[in-house]
């Protein structure tokens, strides 16, 4: 997809088409990262930490607890 570099106040602006926007999992208002990679720029969304209540929100009541094993002991753990 291609699109036009424009004057923006004193700044340069591009316009991202909606599909990308969607695309990359991002929407108005998230916060993003710029870099240049290899004479690349690259967009990255910042990843949101979801709060304790969005997390509950969430939970679906299907996570068990189990025991798994550890390995083998190297010094003198006590079991």
């Amino acid at each position: 997809m291609r699109t036009t570099l424009k004057k923006w106040g004193n700044s340069q602006a591009i316009r991202i088409p909606k599909t990308i926007i969607e695309d990359a999992g991002i929407k108005e208002n998230d916060q993003v990262e710029l870099n240049v990679v290899s004479g690349n720029i690259v967009i990255q969304p910042i990843k949101k930490h979801k709060t304790l209540k969005e997390r509950i929100e969430e939970y679906n009541g299907d996570y068990r607890c189990s025991e798994w094993e550890s390995g083998q002991t190297v010094g003198k753990e006590v079991l």
